[in-house]
């Protein structure tokens, strides 16, 4: 159905644009909302955080289905086995289609290799996220999505820290429908 009011849709935005950096804002944002981030400078960076995590953790079962993930970690030196069983791994690692500065967002597709269910059904969620994907707005994600896939993928979702919700006696708990932890690791491009 055509807008009934195409001039009421304007383009320019309605929120204030950014005064920092936008690495920054989303990182502030982003760890406001209880998620857990780390800037990296390099892959071998990215390897050293994650191998401290995963043993400080004590993860044994990482599930990761996106290739260029596992070669990049390879490639950093972090040589993983992993899992195959994403309802009983202790992680999972996937990458994104774009982070929203503004609302400390992530943007993830069906597009992707991970699929729908990688980011959602595991324990933590652990996002790597290169510079080069950071855009202000969620307007700003949904154009660069349409311009990168002719067809839209048929699943388009915006993480925005861990599962929360109050639907019981309006108390907050945390990881109910998804996971309980969300870490982004941001590589700079």
């Amino acid at each position: 159905m055509p807008v009934p009011f195409p001039q009421s849709e304007g383009n320019s935005s309605v929120f204030t644009p950014p005064v920092q950096d936008l690495d920054i804002e989303f990182a502030e944002n982003f760890t406001s909302l209880q998620g857990r981030f780390s800037y990296c400078t390099s892959e071998k960076e990215l390897a050293e955080q994650l191998l401290s995590l995963f043993t400080a953790r004590k993860w044994a079962k990482i599930y990761c289905r996106e290739n260029t993930i596992q070669q990049l970690l390879l490639s950093a030196g972090l040589g993983l086995a992993y899992s195959e069983d994403l309802a009983g791994c202790d992680a999972s690692i996937t990458g994104c289609e774009f982070l929203v500065a503004r609302t400390g967002s992530i943007v993830m597709s069906a597009g992707q290799q991970s699929g729908r269910t990688t980011s959602v059904y595991a324990p933590v969620h652990i996002c790597i996220a290169r510079t080069s994907q950071l855009v202000y707005d969620v307007k700003d994600a949904l154009v660069n999505i349409k311009e990168r896939y002719p067809k839209l993928p048929s699943l388009i979702t915006f993480a925005t820290g861990p599962s929360r919700t109050a639907d019981i006696e309006k108390t907050l708990v945390v990881g109910v429908h998804g996971p309980k932890e969300v870490f982004c690791f941001l590589l700079e491009s």
